[in-house]
């Protein structure tokens, strides 16, 4: 199996970086291909623009959607976004490493997401459509994520509410949006403050999820 992961944290010796670490370790063991786009260490650019084509299709107005659909197909997208686009292209299954900021995706991460999903490739004419004809229908995907709090705070009533409904715009208006099935999250609670055996087990029960990525039932179904 290919497994793609898009790791997004500055600091190679975070939890994140173990949760990465752990990740390429443990898949590799089971014997599938791992490609991992560190977006930090690439000084990926989250901003988009013109500067994402070498192709115009209108040069008085720009829009970028539809300069995406343009560029995909006359394969007008510069070199660091047709690289993602072949990672993503190659996957079989793509995992998202990265700390919750601000209750979602760290600038970086949801700056790929802008740029790399692109209309024309990842969803929308001529790829496909979106959900059950999305162009990424068959992969599948799982945020594996750090929080800065307790689990008890990221519950119905808690004072940061449900962690499920903070990430239901990323898993089904992203993710899910493109085609893929989406597996149920991993998070490493408030890591930062737990013990070395805590952040130990974190570690091995990442590990069983990733051994049973496979298997494991998506969130949601197709309708």
């Amino acid at each position: 199996m290919q497994v793609f992961i898009v790791y997004a944290h500055p600091e190679p010796q975070s939890f994140n970086g173990a949760l990465l670490h752990q990740a390429q370790t443990t898949l590799a063991q089971r014997g599938h291909e791992v490609t991992v786009s560190d977006l930090y260490a690439l000084k990926f650019d989250p901003t988009a623009g013109r500067h994402d084509f070498t192709t115009v299709a209108d040069p008085e107005r720009f829009r970028y959607q539809a300069e995406q659909k343009h560029a995909a197909q006359h394969q007008g997208f510069v070199e660091t976004i047709r690289q993602e686009h072949e990672k993503l292209a190659a996957a079989d299954v793509v995992i998202f490493q990265f700390p919750l900021w601000w209750f979602g995706f760290p600038a970086i991460l949801k700056g790929w997401v802008d740029r790399v999903l692109s209309y024309g490739v990842a969803y929308g004419a001529p790829a496909g459509g979106s959900y059950k004809t999305g162009p990424y229908r068959g992969k599948r995907a799982m945020l594996s994520l750090t929080t800065g709090s307790a689990e008890l705070t990221f519950v119905a009533g808690g004072r940061h509410g449900d962690l499920n409904t903070l990430l239901f715009p990323i898993q089904h208006g992203i993710l899910h949006f493109t085609g893929m099935d989406v597996l149920p999250p991993f998070v490493a609670w408030a890591p930062q403050h737990a013990t070395d055996e805590e952040r130990q087990r974190y570690l091995a029960l990442y590990a069983h999820r990733l051994k049973l990525i496979d298997r494991t039932p998506p969130l949601y179904a197709f309708r």
